[in-house]
């Protein structure tokens, strides 16, 4: 009859593999957040904005006046500036935000 052969784990790989893989490999993790409130804050989303909240205001003002003919006019453009206006700000903003 043969007698089998044994083999030790520790004689086929050398210690210094094993202390090599015995330490931790340091790594660096990133969280990437898609959506966070501080990506609203963009300079120009803020400035859109600001320009229609100003002509509102500007169309309240002038309504408490009385010149309802310039009120009229202001809101028949505001009724075709404010969807494209909206929708502008929108596709800037998901074409700029890197997800």
């Amino acid at each position: 009859m043969r007698k089998t052969q044994r083999f030790l784990f520790r004689k086929i790989f050398p210690l210094i593999l094993q202390s090599s893989l015995a330490r931790p490999r340091p790594f660096k993790a990133y969280s990437f957040v898609p959506f966070s409130p501080l990506a609203m804050l963009d300079p120009t989303i803020l400035t859109i904005g600001g320009i229609v909240l100003g002509i509102a205001i500007i169309e309240r003002i002038l309504e408490r006046w009385g010149v309802i003919d310039l009120v009229d006019q202001f809101s028949k453009v505001m009724r075709f500036i404010l969807p494209v206006t909206f929708y502008s700000a929108l596709i800037y903003f998901f074409v700029t935000f890197m997800f």
